[in-house]
């Protein structure tokens, strides 16, 4: 245990995070309509199967397990996992809500109630626990029949659904939600657009433009639902939320110094001067015109993203990335989820995501640097093996290092300037991981008993890592 030299501010938003196509199962119960994760494979081909262009968007059970089917039933368990929570002092559990469970389709007029009223329940449970609900609105999971009928977010007719399916969670859920986010990870799509458009590019010559097409829908979507927030709950707050990585040279060449600063700059701050800032960034259009994109708006797009900006910024916060202009396959640094290279300064983790808790103060300062918005930390973690002890513990100290490391990154941050609401780490239970479709990937505080085989009891165990969480949060980040 180490003591900090800096200070959290008093009402700091200390929790976890979860997605509820990772956990939450029962994808075929209360009414929920078939979404994007429901035909998403289990094991590492997930990526690879999912973003094959000849994909059909099929479950095919000879050849493939669907992990997502099952969860780890937080559907049918919230109770105990929220109670959970709150024993380790959660102040906020950012969440996420599953758009076919409330429009099964995604385009009805009318919601389903089944999956409004499950909702009710569980934000009900978090606030008996005085737990803060932190909602992302749209989290890799878009409904299936807007995938295979309307090409997904190609379609300008899918900002229509998202505004009703928006507006209907505004409403319904005003008296009991105040923080809310739009897109998960939105500026990811130019990476795998599947996951967050709901399509997969017909060839690698037309990806950057159908994605930032996409895009651009979901910039439209994002303004809209902001207005329609600050109308219905006038003291909420609603924010964007990005995948972000300071890109780093190679070394001081000054031809990959740029090449790294324009990595950068399009993958962290083209979504991010959009929905911020209401306005595509004057970089943007030499890169769209070197790249042969031409983005189709209507008109009044660009007056509705400069009226409509967020109110703060949340981001996934996992490794850095390293650049060169010219690089060899074997310099890749395959197990990173964004391109680079490998940097000899860092370890990496079980699955080959580097660690660079050094990135993340630096990542905050730049974020705040250029936006002086408030920012927030909702995603960060350690993805790893974890051994369950004969006496039934599991000690993964691995974890409370890489954690503690993050969190005096944060604290550091705050210190020079940054102004932070709050963190939520990710998988703070155990779930199955969106990249591979794994459950021995773990993340979380709580060991959850199932296997990617599909056995196991669904018992929780509290990890070492959940004690140590637990006096963080009590001491508000004052004892690591």
């Amino acid at each position: 245990m180490s003591k900090t030299t800096y200070q959290f501010p008093e009402n700091f938003l200390w929790g976890g995070a979860t997605a509820a196509n990772q956990l939450e199962g029962a994808y075929l119960e209360g009414g929920k309509g078939m979404n994007l994760a429901d035909v998403m494979p289990g094991g590492k081909v997930r990526l690879k199967v999912i973003t094959n262009p000849g994909f059909d968007f099929k479950i095919d059970k000879e050849n493939y397990t669907y992990p997502n089917h099952d969860g780890i039933n937080f559907y049918h368990r919230y109770k105990e996992d929220i109670a959970l929570f709150a024993e380790m002092g959660f102040k906020a559990y950012r969440m996420s809500i599953a758009w076919s469970r409330i429009f099964p389709k995604g385009n009805e007029t009318e919601p389903n109630e089944e999956g409004l009223a499950f909702y009710d329940r569980v934000f009900d449970e978090c606030r008996k626990h005085n737990i803060e609900p932190v909602v992302t609105i749209s989290h890799y999971e878009i409904p299936l029949y807007l995938i295979t009928e309307y090409g997904g977010w190609r379609s300008r007719e899918v900002v229509g659904f998202f505004e009703t399916y928006a507006t209907t969670l505004f409403n319904r859920y005003k008296d009991k939600v105040k923080y809310w986010l739009t897109f998960n990870e939105i500026n990811g799509a130019t990476a795998h657009p599947i996951l967050g458009l709901g399509f997969s590019p017909a060839s690698e010559e037309v990806k950057l433009q159908e994605s930032f097409q996409g895009l651009h829908h979901q910039f439209v979507a994002s303004s809209l639902a902001v207005k329609a927030c600050h109308e219905i709950i006038p003291d909420a707050q609603i924010g964007c939320m990005l995948i972000y990585a300071p890109v780093y040279s190679a070394d001081c060449n000054p031809e990959n110094l740029l090449y790294a600063f324009k990595e950068e700059q399009v993958f962290n701050y083209i979504c991010g001067d959009v929905q911020v800032r209401g306005e595509y960034p004057a970089f943007s259009k030499r890169f769209f015109k070197e790249n042969g994109i031409s983005i189709a708006m209507e008109e009044g797009d660009l007056d509705i993203l400069k009226q409509y900006p967020v109110d703060f910024i949340s981001f996934s916060y996992y490794m850095s990335r390293t650049e060169k202009k010219v690089k060899t396959p074997e310099e890749q640094a395959s197990g990173n989820i964004i391109a680079g290279i490998k940097n000899p300064f860092l370890e990496a983790s079980d699955w080959g995501w580097e660690i660079d808790p050094t990135g993340l103060r630096i990542s905050l300062n730049q974020m705040y640097d250029r936006y002086r918005v408030p920012l927030f930390v909702v995603e960060n973690g350690l993805g790893a093996y974890d051994k369950v002890e004969e006496d039934g513990s599991i000690n993964d100290d691995y974890r409370i290092d890489y954690l503690r490391k993050h969190i005096d990154a944060m604290g550091e941050a705050i210190e020079d300037g940054v102004e932070l609401m709050g963190y939520t780490s990710w998988g703070c239970i155990d779930l199955v991981s969106a990249s591979t479709g794994e459950m021995s990937k773990r993340y979380g505080y709580i060991y959850v008993d199932k296997h990617d085989d599909g056995s196991g009891t669904l018992e929780r165990k509290k990890k070492k890592s959940f004690h140590w969480y637990k006096n963080v949060i009590a001491t508000n980040g004052q004892e690591l």
